[in-house]
């Protein structure tokens, strides 16, 4: 299997275990109180001449120990008594929380002895040795893209079908994945379950995460081959790349306006809709974009970001100091200092 395929399949393997160790799935409803669990928990099943075991009386599901019936029970119960002090998931089992703790300092304590390549849980490597191994691929026979795991063949054959099964309740919008929608969620209830040690920003996914890393190496893996410029994300290389060809893919259904990026057509939509999804908590005011609503926020911090290096006098908004650069008599060259909430001034020059 080409290496690109198979990283691709075990990151999403690593990702939907990485998930059900964050939402231990629960089968059924939450339906027994601490009293009924400890009823539960100790009848026992037993076949003559055969080793004890104990039976879970919701799901039928058989344990050697009762320790282990009990833990089980948790999955009933909704209960999860490992908390993680860093990002406040809770789990059913210490061994997922410990697990879970490889998210966070980028551990990768399982490791492949043919060719040394790290994984942060075990069933990871399992998957991964099953490439060296030769053993049985799933293909697709639709693309060819073959799989170590023939559930993930199955999910992957959606793409071909069009079957999004998964669909977010507070939104609408459907999934192919079932571990998609749970990240997906994490935009309404706003959790960010992996953090960067070197500036401390949370972030939505591990793949952002592993992006955003690239602002503080400096790493700029995708170039533009018509003037060298370098970006962090392929997606800014193809918008960018767009200022050369001139082209504008993204075109308002309403007006015919064209756009390079989506995102501005988005934007734009909102004048046609009269949208304003940012609202400003402390007047109740609303704005169509985020710029102006940043922009808005200032008259209620009180901070004058740019400043004139002229006369001294600051100003909330750059077109306003712009504006107010005509009316200096002096020709040439205005320095402008300009100090951004989270960063550090700058110089800027209007001729």
């Amino acid at each position: 299997m080409p290496l690109k395929k198979e990283s691709q399949e075990l990151n999403e393997m690593e990702d939907k275990i990485q998930y059900e160790e964050h939402h231990d799935f629960t089968t059924g409803e939450n339906v027994f109180s601490s009293s009924q669990t400890k009823t539960t928990t100790g009848k026992r099943a037993q076949k003559p001449g055969a080793r004890s075991h104990f039976t879970c009386q919701h799901c039928g599901k058989n344990l050697t120990e009762k320790r282990s019936l009990e833990v089980h029970m948790r999955i009933h119960t909704g209960e999860k008594p490992y908390a993680c002090q860093q990002c406040g998931n809770s789990f059913i089992r210490k061994g997922d929380l410990k697990n879970h703790m490889n998210v966070h300092t980028g551990e990768k304590p399982y490791t492949c002895p043919q060719c040394g390549r790290g994984f942060t849980r075990k069933q990871t490597l399992n998957a991964h040795i099953k490439i060296h191994n030769g053993e049985t691929l799933y293909t697709c026979q639709r693309c060819g893209k073959s799989f170590t795991v023939k559930g993930n063949l199955e999910v992957h054959m959606r793409i071909h079908t069009g079957e999004k099964p998964y669909t977010c309740q507070q939104c609408g919008e459907s999934f192919i994945k079932n571990e998609t929608l749970k990240v997906h969620m994490r935009v309404h209830t706003g959790e960010k379950p992996y953090i960067c040690k070197l500036c401390g920003k949370s972030l939505v996914k591990k793949a952002t995460l592993e992006r955003h890393m690239r602002i503080h190496t400096g790493e700029k893996p995708h170039t533009c081959k018509l003037c060298g410029n370098g970006f962090i994300r392929k997606s800014d290389l193809e918008n960018h790349v767009r200022s050369h060809t001139g082209e504008k893919p993204y075109t308002c259904p309403q007006c015919g306006r064209s756009f390079t990026r989506k995102q501005n057509l988005k934007a734009h939509i909102r004048i046609h809709t009269g949208e304003k999804p940012y609202t400003c908590q402390q007047c109740g005011k609303s704005f169509t974009h985020q710029g102006n609503f940043k922009g808005h926020m200032r008259i209620h911090s009180g901070k004058k970001y740019f400043t004139c290096q002229q006369c001294g006098k600051s100003f909330r908004c750059k077109i306003s100091l712009n504006n107010h650069i005509r009316y200096h008599s002096i020709e040439g060259i205005y320095v402008i200092s300009v100090e951004r909430p989270s960063q550090k001034v700058s110089t800027v020059r209007i001729m």
